[in-house]
């Protein structure tokens, strides 16, 4: 049911989805594909597409796609993979596999760093035209195709939609199964909850949220859909993970071993720049994207479609206890509900105007961004 009204809505607004998912793209590997020294005055030593594929963290996932987590593959010369960064092969259990596994199946067509970026444009053109469906499925939006494309623009978003990242594969399997759970097919709403959680471990939260939703239901209608035992995939796919890293590590826990694992100590617990992940006191904007979110996530507490809010909710007050720099990443699952909590605002003529106005100052972060935050990579063979 959900396929067939899915290919009922006009071909004409996924077409210009996928051609603006395609064009901002494009636009953003711009200087490094014309191999440019100097871009609207940053200056771009040894320019060329390398800056895209070395992007954090994307290098590190084509490890585990090439070797599987086998530590003999990892670490020993000779063995078919020689890992040329100062990590332990431990280290690698803190990026789940289905993006490896997906990097993997379509390397055999275009390589694995290749492969790296295209499964990211192809989630990220499967997410943009589901956004644009739930929108218009549910009628959270007068003008879907319009938040869409400003859905498509939160800066750091992006970034991260176009360089090797499983964000947009992330956020592409929770609104998946939000939107089967809003269907009542609990099946398909706990397997891409699965697979979701096989992506990035907050996906379990999910769980949770659905949990919520439940009880919320229960205290309404008097009555259980044990259908219901179907949601119980989420935590299972969680399990599957560690089950894998018990054959590969000998570590059922190996993911909290990595020594990667960002803290969690307290609400708000970003603020202290003498924790590992923050370094920095220049902190003022996480101020705002929390407003943001808290906002939006009030603004949902009557929806209609009430996983939504709870999920939201749920993956907020989560977020405000990471102790790392990088909120506007960790908090991207967010951001489709903020846009739909706040649709008559990012569909509104002033803000549009605003939009365009600020959008050489979003590519000028963008391009600044891609400058810096790159792995250390001095020799590329281990990732051909």
């Amino acid at each position: 049911m959900v396929l067939r009204d899915f290919f009922k809505k006009p071909i004409s607004s996924y077409f210009t989805v996928t051609l603006v998912v395609f064009l901002s793209t494009f636009i953003l590997w711009l200087p490094f594909i014309l191999r440019a020294n100097n871009w609207l005055g940053l200056k771009i030593e040894n320019s060329n597409f390398q800056y895209i594929y070395k992007h954090y963290d994307g290098p590190l996932y084509i490890i585990p796609a090439k070797t599987l987590y086998e530590q003999s593959k990892i670490d020993i010369p000779g063995s078919g993979f020689i890992l040329s960064l100062p990590l332990t092969p431990k280290y690698f259990a803190a990026h789940l596999p289905l993006y490896p596994i997906l990097i993997r199946i379509f390397a055999h067509i275009f390589g694995y760093l290749k492969s790296m970026i295209f499964v990211n444009i192809l989630a990220t053109v499967i997410l943009a035209n589901l956004f644009y469906f739930v929108l218009k499925r549910f009628k959270m939006s007068q003008n879907p195709l319009l938040l869409t494309i400003v859905f498509l623009f939160l800066p750091r978003f992006l970034v991260v939609r176009s360089v090797g990242s499983p964000e947009s594969l992330f956020i592409l399997l929770i609104l998946s199964s939000l939107l089967f759970f809003e269907k009542n097919n609990f099946l398909l709403a706990g397997l891409f909850g699965g697979l979701a959680t096989m992506t990035k471990i907050p996906g379990i939260l999910l769980f949770p949220a659905y949990v919520l939703v439940l009880a919320e239901k229960l205290i309404k209608e008097k009555k259980i859909d044990f259908r219901t035992i179907y949601l119980l995939l989420i935590p299972f796919g969680l399990l599957a993970v560690f089950f894998l890293y018990q054959k590969q590590f000998s570590d059922f826990f190996a993911y909290f071993h990595t020594g990667g694992v960002v803290p969690m100590p307290y609400p708000f617990s970003v603020f202290n720049s003498s924790a590992k992940w923050v370094g920095t006191a220049w902190l003022e904007e996480i101020v705002l994207y929390f407003f943001l979110y808290t906002f939006s996530v009030i603004s949902l507490a009557h929806i209609k479609q009430r996983s939504f809010f709870y999920f939201s909710l749920v993956f907020l007050a989560a977020t405000t206890f990471v102790q790392h720099r990088d909120i506007s990443r960790y908090a991207l699952p967010l951001w489709p509900f903020a846009c739909m909590a706040l649709e008559k605002l990012f569909t509104s003529k002033k803000f549009l105007i605003a939009l365009l106005i600020i959008l050489p100052a979003l590519y000028l972060y963008a391009w600044n961004f891609c400058l810096q935050n790159i792995v250390p990579i001095s020799d590329w063979s281990p990732f051909l």
